[in-house]
């Protein structure tokens, strides 16, 4: 039961803070979520790795009788989120052995702004965490039991683990050293290796799902699969690379020095001194148990704070999983003392005291919820669709609409609206599907490539327009690149979208309605002082 509760809180606390509707593209906190909206109801490919089992996983949530597609998506989210948590507690339990600080460490995860924030969005973290968690929970289980069935579960885990993310493969050696640690012969027994292999491979058949539906032909698609080098660049993400931080090791003492305001955002400052204790605890009494939480931590960490992305904070989220468990581990053993201390004590003494320090690590783990809920809140965040109605209603038919991982696919292909438009992504590499890419005929090749010209769309505005109007979504491109290059840049809707018009042409958007200029060639305005 307080499982349950424990689940159900995080549940009702992220469904009541759930984007709405469709999302849009804005760094770092959107980047894919608007893409995975339309990926998810399309059954398209996404950017690498693929994420085969989340685009089934979530395509099941399109199907329910409410809401839109994209809350769907976004529900499909916080549905993982929850179920990573309920994991989460019986892992704790079995590390803790004691109920309350199962709940306090799994309260402490579901509760933390960056978790939380991936649980209100379409986005992949959260279902790697409930991966993260029942591999976790079952490798336990199977050190508790002895049943070998529960290591075969872990093996069919891992893979299925590894087609939603790639990260989660640190698990493979972590539960190697794990086995090894409680039981090396298990290592040498054929027969359990072989199926253990065998389940394993059988988890990753979700990656099968990339070059079927390749062959069938998505309307959506940012990588095409179809020969065995394309599927694993995509599945390895070659595109992405792994890239360590290349600024030097300034940007690396940048990111250790940002750590710990990243852990005081998640966890209250005292459930971290709480984890300090469990990690001690289980390096005292319980070294395997030690061994397979602090191998993926240190490395999950370590891949974080290296990995050349801007968002990089987002890879902290299974490190703090496990933080998790050592918070639950460190109450356990701080309880215990305080048991012990009153042992001797009134027998009121001995009840009272255990009780109240319960209360106030509960306290702490869900302290930081009421200060964070205006920050995690997407409940009233209509962004995404009011850019979707302002290009649906107020642009030009047959026009070209400069974008990146914008909600206008998800306009075009489940929404069924304005299927004229031609959308060009200037920040995409030219080889991706997605850089000129219109859903009511094949694009011409006459746009440049990303590599020869740069990524500020002026090239491909030149293009674009010759055929006819130009528009431009906010976060897509800077203003300042076309007012420097002889375009004027018309307002259309607030700052959420925006006509590029080349020198002697007539705004399209001026006819009827009151347009404002705000860059004309030659002319800084308050707006855009910054231009040079």
């Amino acid at each position: 039961m307080v499982a349950l509760g424990v689940a159900g809180f995080a549940f009702v606390l992220y469904l009541r803070t759930l984007a709405p509707t469709v999302l849009y593209y804005e760094r770092p906190e959107l980047i894919d979520a608007a893409m995975l909206q339309v990926h998810s109801y399309t059954l398209g490919i996404t950017h690498p790795t693929g994420y085969p089992t989340y685009t089934m996983l979530a395509h099941l949530f399109t199907y329910l009788p409410f809401g839109d597609p994209a809350y769907r998506a976004n529900l499909a989210s916080a549905v993982f989120g929850a179920a990573a948590v309920f994991f989460l507690f019986f892992a704790g339990l079995r590390l803790s052995g004691r109920i309350w600080p199962a709940a306090i460490g799994s309260l402490a995860f579901a509760g933390g702004n960056i978790f939380w924030s991936q649980a209100v969005i379409a986005e992949v973290y959260t279902l790697n965490a409930l991966f993260v968690a029942a591999i976790l929970l079952v490798l336990l289980l199977w050190r508790d039991t002895g049943r070998d069935r529960y290591l075969l579960a872990a093996a069919l885990l891992m893979g299925l683990s590894l087609t939603n993310h790639v990260t989660s493969g640190l698990l493979l050696p972590t539960a190697a050293l794990f086995v090894f640690a409680v039981n090396r012969r298990k290592l040498l027994d054929r027969r359990l290796v072989l199926k253990g292999a065998g389940l394993f491979v059988l988890g990753l058949a979700p990656y099968l799902y990339l070059p079927v539906r390749a062959s069938m032909g998505p309307p959506v698609y940012e990588a095409d699969p179809g020969s065995f080098a394309s599927f694993w660049e995509l599945v390895a993400g070659r595109e992405f690379g792994i890239r360590f931080a290349t600024s030097g090791p300034g940007e690396l003492l940048s990111r250790l020095a940002s750590l710990w305001g990243y852990l005081l955002d998640e966890f209250h400052a005292g459930l971290l001194l709480v984890a300090a204790v469990g990690a001690i605890a289980m390096l005292l009494r319980d070294r395997a148990g030690a061994l397979l939480l602090g191998v993926p931590f240190l490395g999950w960490l370590v891949y974080a704070i290296g990995y050349d992305i801007f968002d990089y904070f987002i890879y902290f989220i299974p490190s703090y999983l496990i933080l998790a468990l050592f918070i639950a581990v460190g109450a356990a053993a701080i309880l215990d003392g305080v048991e012990r201390l009153v042992a001797r004590t009134p027998l009121l003494l001995r009840r009272i005291t255990p009780l109240l320090l319960s209360i106030a690590l509960l306290y702490l783990a869900v302290a930081d919820i009421g200060e964070d809920y205006s920050l995690e809140d997407r409940s009233q965040d209509l962004k995404g669709r009011r850019i979707v109605e302002a290009v649906a209603e107020k642009t030009a038919p047959n026009a070209t609409i400069l974008h990146h991982r914008g909600p206008l696919p998800y306009m075009i292909l489940v929404e069924e609206r304005r299927a004229d438009l031609t959308l060009v992504s200037p920040w995409y590499p030219s080889r991706n599907p997605m850089r000129v890419w219109s859903a009511s005929s094949t694009p011409d090749n006459e746009y440049p490539t990303e590599e020869s010209v740069g990524s500020n769309g002026v090239a491909d505005a030149r293009v674009a327009a010759r055929k006819g109007p130009v528009y431009a979504l906010e976060n897509s491109v800077d203003l300042c690149d076309f007012q420097n290059t002889g375009f004027s840049v018309v307002r259309v809707e607030g700052d959420l979208l925006y006509e590029i018009v080349p020198p002697d042409r007539t705004p399209y958007t001026s006819s009827g309605e009151q347009q404002e200029t705000v860059v004309e060639p030659g002319r800084v305005t308050d707006e855009t002082a910054s231009c040079s």
